[in-house]
């Protein structure tokens, strides 16, 4: 298979949306010892570390590395851009869309949204004409990956329709989708991610990308911010340094699992991503299960699979666990209790993920013959 290397992934049966399974040499990492991160280490660290992400996603800008999760970049990306009862537009159809216009109206902002059937991408067409129906619309809100559905939204497109509709800023959700699939990252003001998803990491780093625009747009931003301000972290990691306390052993790891990923190279990772999923999406149809998301708009990173009726997700969760040492992500929202999801990204390839889908298949028959 393409993009197979030593060391498995620890545990290799974690197979959730997040947080992925680590690499043998990204647990190691973590057991360095620990160093003063206000010394001179600290500056050749953070130098090492943006250097590998600028080469491995091929853009010039360093990101800003957040000690946080990705919901916290969610409200870093809207605080440093916008002003109390500014409009914005975005997508709805997954518990994680849905989270991001949560959090702007959190934050006083008049959020609209494009409804859009859950499993169903959103369509550029709607979301033009809405947005022209908005012309005062300061931001759009877009969730590239919808981690609850499974379904990848078109981005580019919708960027596209953004750009034609008006002068909004685009603020990307890209958490799960972020270094499993090309994403447009210079087309973008802000895109985010987290470590713990397709990087392969430990979780609470998020990771921002920042345009020009936006950095020009947080200039008058009156949203207040103060351990999310991106000025902090951007002079803090000119100086080779962080503006709080960093969670060193992730730094530690993302050195080592960037260096991996750069030996791999950007265009195996994307393509080992996608024969994972269709290696997944097509043992779950081998075992008579329907998928949500449709092929042509499948996410290379979660699969979600409707449960046979009478399975119940807690039994089926449970015997996975027990009998096999697989842990899968049940449904959220209003999928909870409806489907289930299996996470293929980070260090995941075809040959971890197969013992996962005997697994699946022999608990869902088991099950259903005690139900005979």
């Amino acid at each position: 298979m393409s993009g197979e290397r030593p060391g498995l992934p620890i545990p290799p049966g974690l197979l959730v949306p997040g947080p992925a399974p680590l690499h043998a040499e990204v647990v190691r990492a973590m057991a360095r010892p620990l160093f003063n991160y206000r010394g001179p280490r600290m500056k050749g660290l953070m130098d090492r570390i943006r250097d590998r992400t600028c080469r491995f996603f091929g853009v010039s800008r360093p990101p800003l590395l957040l000690a946080g999760s990705g919901t916290g970049a969610i409200e870093a990306a809207l605080v440093n851009t916008l002003s109390p009862g500014d409009r914005v537009l975005g997508l709805s159809g997954g518990v994680f869309a849905d989270r991001f216009l949560a959090i702007a109206r959190a934050h006083g902002l008049d959020a609209g949204s494009l409804r859009t059937p859950w499993g169903q991408p959103a369509d550029p067409d709607r979301f033009e004409a809405a947005l022209r129906s908005r012309p005062d619309t300061r931001a759009v809100l877009l969730t590239h990956s919808e981690t609850s559905t499974g379904v990848l939204h078109p981005l580019p497109e919708l960027i596209a329709s953004a750009r034609r509709a008006g002068s909004a800023l685009v603020l990307v959700d890209a958490v799960s989708s972020l270094g499993a699939v090309p994403v447009p990252i210079e087309d973008c003001d802000v895109v985010f991610t987290a470590s713990h998803k397709a990087w392969g990491l430990p979780p609470a780093m998020a990771i921002a990308f920042v345009s020009d625009r936006a950095e020009e747009a947080g200039r008058v931003a009156r949203l207040p911010r103060f351990y999310w301000d991106f000025t902090r972290y951007r002079e803090a990691h000119e100086r080779g340094s962080v503006p709080f306390t960093p969670e060193l052993p992730i730094l530690f790891a993302m050195e080592v699992g960037l260096g991996l990923l750069l030996e791999e190279g950007r265009e195996r990772v994307f393509r080992r991503h996608a024969e994972t999923a269709a290696s997944v999406r097509a043992g779950l149809r081998a075992a008579g299960l329907t998928l949500v998301a449709a092929d042509r708009f499948a996410s290379p990173t979660v699969t979600a699979a409707w449960l046979p009726d009478g399975i119940a997700w807690p039994d089926l969760s449970r015997r996975l666990d027990t009998e096999h040492g697989v842990s899968l992500g049940g449904g959220l929202g209003r999928l909870a209790g409806k489907i289930f999801r299996v996470g293929h990204l980070g260090w995941t390839s075809p040959a971890q993920v197969a013992p996962a889908l005997n697994a699946i298949r022999e608990s869902l028959a088991a099950l259903a013959a005690r139900d005979d």
